[in-house]
């Protein structure tokens, strides 16, 4: 992980994502369930941030939850998400942000399979995808 964050201002995050891509890793927000274009992929490779291009999970690691988002019981090592608490909507969830340009990726809950027990509920808005 790069130990130097990116800043960016609004303008200049807004000229280098797709509205969508914006309103999910800089506001914060969350496409529909069985709508984002990797929620249902195979394809073997690494996922990177839309935003800065840090790769964060493997598709190694992904796995379909049900949930309709990618999900992934671990990320890479030495790259994984921040976790921060979040309140909104009447909840008490983990929110998961990009450890080098704090872009928003989703959620990580206890209810994913061993050997972690982890799943990440990632926004395909907030990925990009590399195929090995």
């Amino acid at each position: 992980m790069a130990n130097n964050k990116i800043k960016k201002t609004s303008e200049q995050w807004k000229a280098a994502l797709t509205d969508e891509q914006y309103r999910v890793t800089r506001q914060a927000g969350t496409e529909p369930a069985f709508s984002g274009k990797y929620y249902s992929s195979k394809e073997k490779g690494v996922y990177r941030c839309i935003c800065c291009g840090e790769p964060l999970f493997s598709s190694d690691e992904k796995y379909d939850s049900g949930s309709g988002w990618p999900s992934f019981w671990q990320p890479i090592a030495g790259h994984e998400p921040e976790e921060l608490k979040d309140t909104a909507h009447g909840m008490v969830r983990v929110e998961v942000r990009c450890p080098v340009c704090e872009a928003h990726l989703g959620h990580v809950f206890e209810d994913g399979p061993q050997p972690t027990g982890l799943r990440y509920c990632i926004n395909s808005a907030s990925l990009d995808f590399e195929e090995n």
